[in-house]
């Protein structure tokens, strides 16, 4: 049973080049998907997801917000603070001068004078004095503003210069959001002005915020939790000095609207479906800040060296044989289909390796590798899909000449992609017949006469044991050897095989009542069968490759043929096989026990009485089949 046209080495060949060319196809899409921004979204996406996933975290303890929130109008229609917002700029002054008399470390005030008051002079000097008494103290004070000039100066309290007079800072509260409109980083500066935080941090240590933490990208904020999680004040508390004072002091009070009405609001990596009070996400950036960037990002030829890396998983998964202790299939190629299931089992296990690193402030690519491993799996999947469906109609279209139809696909299903059934011994009944009168036959008619006979034989005597179910394992000249039980498992072989026997010898008859002549003796045929165990399998080497079955179980069967000869029957069974037949017919008899050429014990013949009109088998002077067929 010969293989196919393809040696298995260049099979391999095949399947590794193909399988190159749809890493390199998975490598070319993945760069078109990062390079149209697919890449950049889901990377965002995946950290909101990371940050989700991690929970609230215990707050800051350095920091504090005083948000003008809804209870601050409620105190105003109540007679407390008594103005409109904007509030008049001596109602912040008198929030600042009880931040300052509470020990405040800093004060970050995220409310914009950019406008002279509409109070008027006495007003704004109001707030500048507070200011100025601040500082004096010893509590730095950062302004904010979102109106800067072409040379990266404010018109906080109308420039800089009195800004500067006064001791504190102006510097840019834009913080600017990324795809979705979601504030995820903390910028240096913006418009050539630096940032609100980084002024901030700047002002409480005394150090400069070095600005290599922000390339080549802006750092990523490192929110403890959905908006509310941060220490929080009522403005009109304050401004009635109706506090603990011990919830501010030595801490970093950043103050600004926290009322919806006032649409100071941001959508944040952890708000959700909310958003999150601009005082509260200026405060998870200083806090960021002041932490030393906790979520630290690999340098970028990492996201690089993960894409190859991922998008090489799937083609090895395809290449490599896995070891022979993995279930199912343990020493074979991966079947395509549960490769893909192995990738994506990869690219799972890698997001739980990257949310872990994230829960300990290591931020890992996850998008790039991902991509990367989709693309590779699904075209890696594509190829070997491709791959085992050719070699399969290949191992079908090849075994179908030689076992029934109705069970190839099972073959098939058991044949691994270099056309091999792995070796296994099972009990097994064995077939051998070979047919007597031919080759005198064959002397005195021209080749192609001989040729065209012994195929007409040869195919009545294969649709015979084809149709009991039979593998027929090889021509030999006019004789054929046949498996029942192998390779697939038939608990009723041998009754199959006498099935296939008296089938045989019914053809013989009408083959010789069709192609004998008148007056010439009609071809006679001599049947073997034995059972028991045998070892069956595909053998041979690149250039040939067949499927047989050996042992002494099929050498017997060889040898219990050519018993025949000698017998008045035209088929001999071995007691082996009369003791595995689900019922013993009425028309087998026993024949004699004999010793057997090769073997140190007897075995006991049973014969197949043959009807009358078939008449009694005769001796032909072909020889035999071969020792050992197998």
């Amino acid at each position: 049973m010969a293989g196919g046209r393809l040696t298995s080495g260049a099979r391999r060949r095949r399947r590794r080049l193909l399988l190159a060319g749809a890493t390199l196809v998975a490598f070319l899409l993945a760069l078109a998907l990062i390079g149209a921004g697919v890449g950049d979204r889901l990377e965002e996406q995946s950290i909101d997801a990371r940050f989700e996933n991690r929970g609230t975290q215990a707050p800051p303890q350095d920091l504090l917000v005083v948000g003008v929130d809804a209870r601050t109008f409620s105190a105003r229609s109540e007679g407390g603070i008594g103005e409109q917002w904007p509030f008049a700029r001596a109602q912040h002054a008198r929030v600042i001068d009880n931040l300052v008399k509470a020990g405040a470390k800093g004060i970050a005030y995220d409310v914009q004078f950019t406008e002279p008051s509409s109070v008027g002079q006495e007003d704004d000097e109001r707030l500048l004095e507070a200011v100025f008494q601040a500082t004096e103290a010893g509590v730095p004070v950062t302004l904010a503003t979102t109106e800067v000039n072409d040379d990266g100066s404010s018109n906080v309290f109308g420039g800089d210069d009195v800004v500067r007079s006064v001791g504190a800072k102006a510097a840019n509260a834009v913080v600017p959001s990324e795809d979705g409109a979601v504030v995820r980083r903390v910028p240096y500066e913006w418009d050539d002005l630096r940032s609100f935080s980084v002024v901030t941090a700047e002002s409480v240590t005394g150090k400069r915020v070095a600005r290599d933490a922000f390339e080549p990208q802006d750092p990523l904020i490192d929110f403890h939790g959905p908006p509310g999680t941060l220490d929080y004040l009522s403005f009109a508390d304050v401004w009635a000095d109706g506090f603990d004072p011990a919830k501010v002091k030595d801490k970093i009070v950043v103050v600004g609207a926290t009322a919806p009405s006032l649409q100071d609001l941001q959508t944040t990596s952890t708000s959700g479906n909310g958003k999150m009070p601009g005082p509260e996400l200026q405060a998870e950036a200083i806090s960021t800040i002041l932490s030393g960037f906790p979520l630290s990002i690999p340098p970028g030829w990492v996201k690089w060296a993960l894409l190859v890396l991922f998008i090489l998983i799937p083609p090895l998964l395809g290449v490599r044989r896995l070891p022979g202790w993995v279930p199912v299939v343990g020493g074979r190629r991966m079947p395509p289909l549960l490769g893909f299931v192995a990738a994506i089992v990869v690219g799972l296990l890698y997001l739980v390796l990257a949310q872990v690193l994230f829960n300990h402030d290591r931020v890992v690519p996850v998008a790039w590798p991902l991509i990367g491993l989709a693309c590779s799996a699904i075209t890696t999947l594509a190829v070997l899909v491709l791959l085992e469906a050719s070699d399969k109609r290949r191992i079908h279209d090849l075994f179908a000449r030689f076992v029934p139809e109705k069970v190839v696909d099972q073959v098939v299903a058991n044949a691994d992609e270099e056309l091999r059934l792995g070796g296994e011994q099972r009990e097994a009944t064995v077939l051998f017949s070979d047919l007597r009168g031919f080759t005198t036959y064959s002397e005195s008619r021209p080749p192609d006469a001989v040729i065209e006979i012994l195929n007409d034989y040869l195919g009545e005597m294969t649709d015979a044991i084809l149709d009991a179910g039979g593998t027929l394992v090889a021509y030999m000249g006019d004789g054929i050897m046949a498996v029942f039980g192998a390779p697939l498992d038939q608990p009723d072989h041998a009754d199959r095989a006498l099935r296939a026997g008296r089938d045989m010898l019914d053809r013989l008859e009408r083959f010789n009542a069709r192609e004998v002549p008148k007056g010439q003796a009609p071809f006679r045929m001599g049947i073997g069968l034995n059972t028991g165990p045998v070892i069956s399998g595909n053998v041979g080497s690149e250039r040939r490759l067949e499927y047989t079955t050996i042992g002494d179980t099929v050498n017997t069967a060889s040898r219990i043929e050519g018993m025949t000869k000698e017998a008045p029957y035209s088929l001999l069974m071995a007691e082996s096989t009369v003791e595995r037949l689900a019922e013993r017919p009425g028309d087998l008899e026993f024949h004699e026990e004999l010793p057997i050429r090769g073997r140190s014990t007897t075995v006991r013949l049973w014969g197949l009485v043959e009807p009358a009109s078939a008449g009694a088998p005769v001796a032909a002077a072909s020889a035999a089949p071969g020792d050992d067929a197998g």
